[in-house]
């Protein structure tokens, strides 16, 4: 499926199917995507720059994007709602017809590794896998935010 480019007070223009699950939201300058099957507000193009565990969880809580703020690092279960175990390595294993402009490597999520407290979860979009790493590693940084006001039906 195509995503589908509206504003954030979403009236669909054109005859979409029903799988239509990535929505660039025009009014936040088509720099987010509205997941329909989530609810989830994600970067369409998260920032190319490595930082650690740290560093990741400060860049989404400073981030201004779509002239909006109140984006975050996605836990573990949000972040690896994206991957689509059909797609074949070297990915991104993300759905077909996304719209996100990322890199086959690994995210990291807000989920600390209760088993390691030195480690936190994240989902390697090169395979589709979800792991543990060690939060001083350098990794990728992909913000979500909840999709508070977009008034859509979900999927």
């Amino acid at each position: 499926a195509t995503p589908v480019e509206y504003n954030s007070a979403p009236v669909k223009e054109q005859n979409s199917a029903s799988d239509d699950r990535f929505v660039v939201l025009v009014d936040w300058g088509s720099e987010a995507v509205l997941d329909r099957k989530t609810g989830l507000v994600w970067e369409r193009s998260p920032n190319v720059s490595f930082t650690n565990w740290s560093g990741a969880r400060n860049r989404c809580e400073n981030l201004l994007l779509g002239k909006r703020k109140a984006w975050r690092l996605p836990t573990i279960f949000e972040l690896a709602t994206l991957v689509d175990p059909n797609v074949p390595s070297p990915g991104p294993t993300l759905p077909a017809g996304h719209p996100f402009t990322v890199a086959s490597s690994f995210y990291w999520s807000a989920t600390t590794d209760i088993t390691n407290n030195a480690n936190a979860w994240g989902v390697g979009f090169n395979i589709g896998d979800v792991g543990s790493g060690v939060k001083s590693a350098i990794d990728y940084v992909w913000c979500v935010r909840d999709g508070e006001g977009l008034q859509m039906t979900p999927l």
